[in-house]
């Protein structure tokens, strides 16, 4: 959430923040601010690109620092964009994450005579530097001094007046990365902001902060002991940031997932080889082997992931799997053990919750494990041991073509313990076979959108809308009901299919859609008795159903075809379909779906 950008060189630096504030838009987009010293305080409430209007004719300034805000505290108006001023311009910071103790500090500046611009928490943090730096402290050592006291989570820019050229930078729980250049360097809150200009960057860790000039840089703890750390290549390429053509980037995200399932599997699993090659878990394999119980950690479309991977690994390899909310297990005690181990979740690899749940493990000896998408991310970096799903960035809000590589992903996972566990079964080798195969499965499924979009027009104008599948297209129930809220803004539920006779068949009536995924599997003919309950009670019925089963006519309002496959692949196609249904009713209604209202990608805050 909210996206940062610094730039301190040779070249002009206002085109340089705007545009690499733009490739940030999707972590946030309530409000937008850039200030160089030269070119001033730019701030607006209607996009990055309004920036570039309020710019002046010939920007001179060659460093500055620039935001793009999800707003927490105080309402997204200009006055609580980023940068913040304090003390008549000494400096000009930016700042993701929360400050727990900011009306505290507040109340002290306010003691002082200290009035504030902004509802901010981040104005608060941005005074009280200054104020220590008026005191005769150094810009670091107020800069250190401050953030001791801060109790929450940051990820923070800054520029002194008086110290031209220098960026300073600190994080704690909020992601910031360095980029290298010539004679140049950058501050960011992601990756995905520098590519187009460096590669090699460098990552905070927790309680660290940075001094970085066009030449150098230098990271210190907040004790002020020096840290070594050495610049590393980022892998992604800026091309994957463009939308080649298609209208929205969940539209292309979604047309890539054939492509990011080969890359999840490819080097993997081959029809020619028995193991499955899992590079990132080889250090740990003992500890894989005499696991007992597996603690599955993840929010939002990443926990339904962890649903399908809890039943896929419970069914093909008999082990006990938890499953737990990162924004609950944060504050539980957890019990850790050598024979249990936690595996957490997230396409960002920031997300604030999941991160909690790891440390915590960790702290009580456990091992932590990560299904993450982007590299060198924070839980990437803090977990003991992992498996990157290769989806490449994706920058749609609504995680489509992240969320199918998660799936992938616990079902490489699956094998792999299946194998270290000495477990075998014809069922295992079924499965595998059908991994492989799915990349064309999924082709097929982008193949028959136009269904798709036909039953959408027909379900918009719908206010509620009720998912139900059982067995592993449970999860998709939960994941597509989210998909509709996110972007159609339409009230949906997702519901295991058996438990509608405890209570949620007494919504059904004709204004009260429900959208059953029922393939032809094991449970099938117990979905066909739950639809008939639904149709009993004269409730519309859409059936996401597998080639060929004529009874879906028969039954369902309208259907949306899925290929035959694999009884655990199948709702992997189906969560495809229902993408699909959630972006055409989303353009139905005229919502754009990339920028969904109050969301925004990477949950960097609680």
């Amino acid at each position: 959430m909210c996206g940062i950008i610094a730039y301190t060189g040779e070249r002009v630096a206002l085109p340089l923040l705007i545009t690499g504030l733009s490739k940030l838009e999707y972590r946030g987009y309530d409000s937008a601010g850039v200030y160089t010293p030269e070119d001033g305080l730019l701030r607006s409430t209607d996009g990055v690109q309004s920036l570039a209007a309020l710019a002046p004719n010939a920007p001179s300034g060659t460093f500055g620092i620039a935001h793009t805000r999800w707003a927490t505290h105080g309402a997204p108006a200009v006055r609580n964009a980023h940068p913040h001023a304090a003390q008549n311009n000494i400096l000009h910071l930016v700042h993701n994450g929360i400050i727990e103790n900011y009306q505290d500090l507040k109340d002290e500046l306010s003691a002082l005579g200290h009035t504030f611009a902004s509802d901010t928490d981040s104005e608060v943090l941005a005074h009280y530097i200054a104020t220590a730096y008026e005191a005769g402290l150094t810009t670091t050592e107020a800069l250190a001094s401050t953030l001791s006291k801060v109790r929450g989570t940051y990820g923070i820019a800054l520029v002194f007046a008086d110290d031209p050229g220098t960026l300073y930078a600190a994080a704690l729980g909020s992601p910031i990365v360095i980029g290298i250049g010539e004679h140049e360097a950058w501050v960011a809150s992601d990756a995905t902001a520098l590519i187009h200009e460096t590669k090699r960057v460098v990552y905070l860790e927790d309680g660290e902060y940075a001094i970085v000039t066009p030449e150098t840089y230098t990271i210190k703890t907040l004790g002020h002991i020096d840290k070594t750390r050495t610049p590393q290549t980022v892998t992604q390429n800026a091309e994957e940031l463009s939308k080649h053509g298609y209208a929205h980037y969940m539209l292309k995200e979604m047309h890539e997932i054939p492509t990011v399932i080969a890359d999840t599997t490819r080097g993997r699993l081959s029809e020619m080889r028995s193991t499955v090659k899992l590079g990132g878990l080889e250090e740990v394999r003992r500890e894989l082997e005499r696991m007992e119980r597996l603690m599955v950690v993840g929010c939002g479309s990443a926990y339904y992931a962890g649903l399908y991977g809890k039943y896929l690994i419970g069914s093909l390899v008999g082990l006990p799997v938890d499953l737990e909310l990162g924004s609950e297990a944060r504050y539980r005690s957890i019990p850790a053990s050598r024979s249990s181990v936690l595996l957490a979740v997230t396409q960002s690899g920031e997300t604030a919750d999941t991160l909690a749940s790891v440390k915590a493990f960790k702290e009580h000896g456990g091992l932590t494990l990560g299904l993450v998408n982007v590299v060198g991310s924070t839980i990437a970096r803090t977990v003991d041991a992992g498996v990157y799903t290769h989806a490449g960035p994706e920058i749609g809000v609504a995680s489509t073509k992240a969320f199918v590589t998660q799936l992938v992903g616990f079902g490489l996972i699956a094998l792999k313990l299946a194998e270290l566990r000495g477990v075998t079964s014809t069922e295992l080798l079924s499965f595998k076979d059908a991994l492989l195969s799915l990349p064309t499965l999924a082709t097929e499924v982008l193949a028959r959108s136009e269904r798709v979009e036909a039953v959408a027009q027909h379900y918009a104008k719908y206010a509620h809308m009720l998912y139900i599948g059982r067995s592993l297209s449970a999860p998709m129930a939960y994941e597509g009901a989210l998909k509709l809220k996110e972007v159609s803004y339409i009230h949906a539920e997702g519901y295991p299919a058996g438990e509608m006779k405890h209570g949620p068949l007494a919504m059904i009536d004709d204004a009260f859609p429900t959208m059953a995924i029922a393939p032809r599997d094991s449970v099938y003919e117990k979905m066909i008795s739950n639809i008939q309950e639904i149709k009993a009670r004269k409730g519309p019925i859409i059936m996401v159903a597998t080639d060929g089963d004529y009874r879906a006519e028969e039954m369902a309002d309208h259907v949306i075809w899925i290929p035959k496959a694999h009884e655990a692949l199948m709702p992997v196609l189906a969560t495809m379909a229902l993408q699909q249904f959630a972006y055409a009713v989303a353009l139905a209604k005229g919502i754009n779906p990339d920028r969904p209202r109050n969301l925004a990608k990477s949950v960097t805050v609680e």
